[in-house]
Parts: structure tokens; sequence; C-alpha cells
């Protein structure tokens, strides 16, 4: 990675758009300053996703997240980071009314975190929206299949591509968000050989969730991925640690000190300064 006095430059979304076919995108969801850190070294692609609205806020799905919230978050992953390409979700209810209402959105987002991108879901109803948006000369990146903002409408969360006419619902989708011109595709919970199939027709790189190792890249949960997530563990997760063990190991460890009164000890507490002997 170039620096710039000794400062990374961030990767930009013409270096995730050139990368279809090649080193598959690293890609994970950040929500604040302390996990950007952590992660900006090892990803190419942080999306502040519209999931914070669950992972951090309790809500029972994404549709709890506002545009204020993605911003505060968006913010705080900025802070955090020097070097990932940062990408910010679109919430229900601030671009899906009009094109007028989208653009305004997304410039919001991008004038007060600085982020790369922004993300939103939909394929061809979304298309005029994208366009839009791209035309304002921010980057968009598209997401199709399953997609999380619209399990109300839709019965829950459904895997797409199981049915010959949902999979020609999502090769339009595909075509009309690369139409549109988005930079890239996140495809989510859809038939393996389905997402391959639609990484394989369209010039964009895809970002597979639940989808197919032949993406041209992955994305997780963060919290799913070290295992802090609390409640069922979505079947497309690999946990790389046990976080929540961790925690909750270290918990009960200060719990059980404080009642025997073990902690604080000696090097934690502060004594009266000597008086300097004259």
């Amino acid at each position: 990675m170039a620096e710039t006095s000794g400062q990374p430059i961030r990767i930009g979304v013409d270096a995730i758009r050139d990368r279809k076919g090649g080193t598959p995108i690293v890609c994970l969801t950040a929500y604040t300053y302390p996990f950007a850190r952590l992660l900006d070294d090892h990803v190419d692609l942080l999306l502040v996703g519209d999931s914070v609205a669950m992972v951090l806020h309790g809500h029972a799905t994404t549709l709890g997240a506002s545009l204020d919230m993605m911003i505060a978050h968006g913010k705080a992953v900025m802070r955090g980071s020097s070097r990932a390409c940062v990408v910010v979700d679109m919430p229900a209810g601030s671009y899906e009314d009009s094109a007028a209402q989208a653009v305004a959105s997304a410039r919001r987002i991008v004038a007060e975190t600085g982020c790369q991108a922004v993300k939103l879901e939909g394929g061809v109803e979304m298309a005029g929206q994208i366009a839009a948006i791209v035309a304002a000369d921010i980057p968009v990146m598209g997401h199709i299949g399953l997609q999380p903002q619209s399990v109300e409408s839709d019965g829950g969360y459904r895997i797409k591509g199981r049915t010959e006419e949902n999979v020609a619902a999502l090769l339009r989708d595909a075509d009309a968000v690369e139409r549109a011109g988005a930079f890239s595709l996140v495809i989510e919970g859809t038939v393996e050989n389905v997402a391959a199939d639609i990484t394989r027709r369209i010039s964009i790189p895809t970002i597979g969730i639940g989808a197919s190792r032949d993406c041209d890249g992955q994305i997780l949960v963060i919290d799913d991925m070290v295992g802090l997530t609390v409640d069922r563990v979505p079947k497309f997760v690999k946990e790389y640690a046990d976080l929540r063990g961790v925690i909750s190991h270290a918990a009960a460890r200060y719990a059980a000190e404080v009642r025997d009164r073990t902690f604080p000890g000696p090097e934690h507490v502060f004594s009266a300064k000597k008086k300097e002997q004259p």
C-alpha cells in the first residue's frame, strides 16, 4: 500500500472494482472505533452495516437503523481506520421513495462521515436511485438476494434462487445494478450455483455472504465471526474465535474477586505521596 508522509492511502472504489476475477476481496462489518482499528490492517473493505441496529442496539431487524445512527457509527469507523475502503449502509426509509431522497441521504452520509461509498438494497426497482447517486459522484455498492430490510414484507429470512422464477429475477436485479453504475454487488442468502453464475455474468465484483466461494469477495458480520453473537448464528457463518466465552469467563473472575475483596489489590490503588526528606 502506497503511503504519503508516512500515512497509508485508503483503498478506493476503483481498486475494489479492479479486483474482479482476481485475489478475493476481504470484507467485514465494523461499527466502532476499536474494531475498526483492529480490522483495518487485515481487510480491504469495512462495511458499516445497518446490522448495527441488531448487533449493538438490540433491535429485532435492521429496520431499527436510522440515518443518524449510520452516520454516527460511520464517523467512528472512519476515525479508527486509515487504509480500508469504508462503505456505509443506507438504512431503510432513507432512499426508497425517490431518486432525490436517495441522493440527499447519500450526500449527507458521505459529507458527515468521509466514507468512500454507500450501499443500498434492491435490484431492478432501485436502479433509478443507484444511477442518480452515481451521477452525483457518490460510488454505490449494490445488494441483492436476501435483503434484510425486506424481511418483514418477504415473510422472513428466505434463501433466494430456489425456483426458476426467482433465479430469473436475481439475474435481472444483478444486470440492473451493474447498468446503473454500482462498483460492486453484495449477494446475500442465495443458492451457491446461482451466486456463482451471477458472478460470472456481471463485470463488477460480487461480495458473497451466504452465497458462493466463487464470488469475488466475502463478507461477514464481525460479531458473528468472532463469536459474540448471543442468539442463533446463521448457517453461513464460521466462528473464528469464541469471544463470548472469553468475556463471560473474564466477567465471572472479576465478579468473584470483587466479592471476596481480592480486587482491587495493592497494585491497583493509589497511596498518598511521601513527603520529601529535608
